[in-house]
């Protein structure tokens, strides 16, 4: 097989954040498998998600469009197959393509999975032990725990694909979703361990929008089914909190270690297969997560630990071992960059850009200075109210517009429209809204009309 004909290993896991990959962040947990991938390629520092959510960054990976376009705003729309994706373009171009673990985009009439020779999902979430799963619309009861059957049966189609072609293998894990349910191996990893609180856990939220003081997903808010026990007599508040957070970020964890071994098995598998040089692997995860940052967890938020997504690429023929790249992703353009790889032209409506030439060390000249995120929802699971915002290197600015106009989910619930700024090189956490600071007016203008000018690159009316 030629370098101009890779195959696509394109792992993707479900809410795991950056800040749990040692890649990224040495203190937390070890990844050495996931972290392979990125000393053997490339670790990209700055990818986002478009909207922080699993079944609208799912739907906007597979097409390489916002949410307004696609169609997938909020978990209440399901995807519409008729649609071009980058699956069904490869197929067309004579990829085998399949697709095993979670889809979440709804099932039945056009949203089962389309462009796949072969696919084996989960209805809805699925779950971690002995999972239903839908293999070619077949429902078929898995024994085992969910993060390896997938793998297995990933393998098991690896075996027996057709050598001849090329392929284009996606590789969907559950884990680390909520409920966080470790396999039976590593139910006592950590057991021992205290983990250290992040710095913005006690977060009050006293110079924010009200947005952040009304969202109910703090860690006092996880249940006994999410912690898996009931909370000792006598704790303080502050105890209590803290008590549910070693509870959850111990789960969580033990859930990311099982994933980066099954990782480690694909890995071995290319080496043992003679595949790894003409393979492009991807590990990357459907959106960021808060681990107890501003005493969160769940997503949703414009908020850094939300937006950004951890993504690591190798490529033996084109990327070198070891490098970092700084440069703005967003998922819209992993589809465009998988179709330039494999040498199909993306379609003209994607509204991503390949960054191939990124991945080669080279950023091309008019490369994005800014992302455009919006979350849809409004004040339905969690009570986060539905926003919009312009990322730039330096500066963030939200809008959390109160009227939503097109509700999702939900029943309309009109807030005072608020707006956040933050200097992101002087408050990294992100703890301090200058908007009405007289210093950052003219901050404030130019971000304005970045973001006027986004939406309507991106055709977002509403």
């Amino acid at each position: 097989m030629s370098a101009k004909q890779p195959n696509i290993l394109f792992i993707m896991s479900d809410d795991h954040a950056a800040q749990a990959i040692s890649s990224y962040n040495k203190e937390l947990v070890d990844t050495p498998h996931i972290d392979r991938i990125a000393d053997e390629g490339m670790r990209f520092d700055n990818v986002y998600c478009t909207n922080s959510l699993c079944a609208p960054s799912r739907a906007s990976i597979l097409t390489g469009n916002y949410s307004h376009e696609n169609g997938v705003r909020g978990l209440s729309e399901h995807f519409d197959g008729r649609q071009q994706t980058f699956p069904k373009l490869l197929q067309e171009s004579g990829y085998e393509t399949a697709i095993v673990g979670k889809w979440h985009l709804g099932h039945g009439g056009n949203s089962d999975p389309t462009g796949f020779d072969y696919w084996n999902v989960f209805p809805d979430q699925g779950d971690y032990h002995n999972p239903l799963m839908m293999e070619m619309g077949e429902e078929k009861q898995v024994e085992g725990y969910a993060t390896d059957r997938i793998t297995d049966l990933s393998i098991d189609w690896l075996n027996n694909r057709n050598n001849e072609k090329p392929f284009m293998m996606m590789v969907h894990h559950k884990a680390p979703h909520r409920p966080w349910e470790p396999p039976e191996k590593y139910k006592t990893l950590f057991e021992d361990k205290k983990f250290k609180v992040p710095a913005t856990f006690n977060d009050n939220y006293g110079d924010r929008a009200n947005a952040a003081k009304i969202a109910d997903m703090r860690i006092e808010d996880l249940k006994e089914e999410d912690v898996k026990g009931v909370p000792p007599a006598g704790l303080s508040k502050q105890e209590m909190k803290e008590w549910k957070f070693q509870r959850y970020i111990k789960d969580y964890l033990r859930c990311v270690v099982s994933i980066d071994d099954n990782v480690g098995r694909l890995l071995d598998y290319l080496d043992e297969n003679q595949l790894a040089e003409d393979t492009i692997v991807i590990y990357t995860s459907d959106q960021g997560f808060f681990l107890g940052e501003h005493g969160w967890y769940d997503k949703r938020f414009m908020y850094e630990e939300s937006l950004k997504m951890p993504f690591v690429m190798r490529y033996p023929h084109e990327i070198k071992p070891g490098s970092v790249s700084t440069d703005m992703i967003i998922n819209n353009d992993f589809a465009p960059t998988f179709l330039d790889y494999c040498g199909v032209q993306a379609m003209e409506k994607m509204q991503g850009e390949s960054f191939r030439a990124i991945a080669k060390g080279k950023t091309p000249d008019n490369w994005r200075d800014a992302v455009y995120y919006r979350y849809w929802e409004h004040l339905t699971i969690h009570n986060v109210t539905a926003h919009y915002g312009v990322r730039t290197d330096r500066y963030k600015l939200i809008y959390y517009y109160g009227d939503p106009l097109d509700v999702i989910g939900a029943v309309p619930r009109p807030m005072e429209p608020e707006w956040e700024l933050f200097d992101i090189e002087k408050d990294p956490l992100e703890l301090k809204n200058e908007y009405n600071n007289p210093a950052y007016t003219e901050v404030v203008d130019e971000l304005k009309e970045k973001l006027a000018q986004l939406r309507e690159q991106y055709n977002e009316t509403v």
